[in-house]
């Protein structure tokens, strides 16, 4: 492995010590070893998920083109009938299924949707994320049946395949490793770049230099600045957007899970109270459930869960997407009318919180339209960054022969100080731990750079015997 030289300088008043000087010069070149490697290994699996992930930004949009016939009605007429008729309606089409939870229209201009089970064909994991369902769209004013879609946890076909292609190319678990390990390397990359790029302030650049991109500059220079700016101004967002995805990851998601855990962070679960069958007394209907709901204070878009055994509750929860979060629950006693449990936005963890918020936001579902932009500008951004890094590797590369050949940085594990190692070392297998596919990738990478470098050093011998 080279090594490469770093002449301590005597200290100049305000400079600081040789050893500052020495850290921060090791410092710089490892971001830039880190930034470099990494990015080139990782931007092609993270330019499929920008792709794919602002295709999934625009969901929305999609199932209103593809599905508009079933999800909106073609005029309102009247007042809408009442909300039992139009799960009948639906029970109708289908009356061998169980209705497993209806949404109500909110939006004049939408269909009812009642969602039903105990179909035969329909896929069953157990997981409301990848269990199907049979959702029938009713007109509320006429009762009539707009259509069906088989969905899972209420989304549409579409809007489950783009999710999938997503997350894991529709490969299952197999192909969730690509999106994990970007999540896992992303963080790296861009603080490295942030050290890189801010390093420049610290060198006498101007401010201006550091958060304007150069209009001047020609070639390498001019592709440097634009990466550099762009990705100062895209930090915290591709930093957002990876930590929020590893939490849905196989392994590192796990882990999450495991933390979240035990600082009691999870989201609380909605008790269940029994409930004593009255023989003589008939459950209350849908629109009577709904009356209570509203009557205890929940608003927007409500999704109810009928009981499905006689001595099963009835619930009703808030299921609106956005600003501001709602999130109430309640358990109807389906007899008595009487609300037997109740759970609030307000009664969940700070962890439980933050990881609800920050899903909603990698989605593009917490504050409508302008999240959906957000994600379409950093999807762009980061496109444009892979192609400005790429081209400036393309200039980098050696148009000659050279003695090393190389096109890029040199290894600097050499340079490090034993301490300074063995704190690498240390922080490199917590993160391995935390993050099980940076652990395998970072120890593959490891391996591939030493037989790189190895080969490199052999054919210089060689070349200079």
């Amino acid at each position: 492995m080279t090594t490469i030289p770093i002449e301590p300088s005597r200290p100049r008043a305000g400079v600081g010590t040789p050893d500052r000087k020495r850290s921060s010069a090791l410092l710089w070149l490892l971001a830039r070893r880190v930034h470099f490697m990494a990015g080139l290994l990782v931007a092609p699996f993270l330019a499929v998920l920008a792709l794919t992930g602002l295709a999934y930004a625009f969901t929305p949009q999609i199932n209103d083109v593809l599905y508009g016939d079933k999800l909106y009605v073609e005029a309102q007429t009247g007042s809408p009938r009442p909300l039992s008729e139009q799960v009948e309606a639906a029970l109708a089409v289908h009356p061998d299924a169980h209705v497993t939870s209806v949404i109500p229209a909110e939006d004049p201009d939408r269909t009812a949707q009642v969602v039903l089970g105990g179909i035969e064909g329909l896929k069953q994991t157990g997981s409301p994320f990848s269990s199907e369902s049979l959702t029938v769209y009713v007109d509320p004013y006429t009762g009539g049946v707009n259509g069906e879609l088989v969905t899972v946890d209420n989304r549409p076909p579409a809007q489950v395949w783009l999710r999938e292609l997503h997350g894991n190319l529709h490969l299952g678990d197999l192909g969730r490793l690509y999106s994990e390990f970007v999540a896992s390397w992303l963080p790296f990359i861009v603080l490295g770049g942030l050290v890189l790029w801010l390093s420049k302030r610290a060198r006498g650049r101007s401010l201006r230099t550091v958060l304007v991109p150069s209009f001047t500059a020609k070639g390498r220079a001019r592709n440097r600045s634009w990466h550099g700016v762009l990705g100062l101004w895209l930090a915290v967002g591709l930093l957002g957007i990876s930590i929020t995805g590893l939490t849905w990851s196989n392994y590192a998601g796990g882990r999450v899970d495991a933390a979240i855990t035990a600082l009691n962070g999870k989201t609380p679960s909605l008790s269940m109270p029994e409930v004593t069958a009255v023989d003589s007394a008939e459950p209350i209907s849908f629109d009577r459930a709904v009356e209570v709901a509203r009557s205890e204070g929940l608003q927007g878009e409500l999704t109810l869960v009928p009981p499905h055994a006689p001595e099963g509750p009835f619930t009703v929860k808030e299921s609106s997407d956005g600003l501001p979060i709602r999130k109430t629950s309640v358990v109807i006693d389906p007899y008595t009318e009487q609300v037997t449990a109740r759970q609030d936005w307000e009664d969940y963890p700070l962890m439980a919180k933050l990881t609800s918020i920050g899903v909603d936001a990698h989605s593009g579902t917490l504050f409508g339209l302008a999240n959906q932009l957000a994600l379409a500008l950093l999807a762009l951004g980061s496109l444009a960054l892979l192609g400005l890094g790429y081209r400036m590797w393309w200039q980098r590369r050696p148009t000659r022969p050279t003695r090393s050949g190389r096109s890029s940085p040199a290894p600097v594990w050499r340079n490090l100080s034993v301490p300074m190692l063995v704190v690498v070392l240390l922080a490199a297998g917590a993160l391995g731990w935390a993050m099980p596919v940076f652990g395998v990738t970072l120890v593959a990478f490891v391996a591939l750079d030493g037989t790189v470098n190895t080969l490199r050093r052999r054919r210089a011998r060689v070349s200079t015997a």
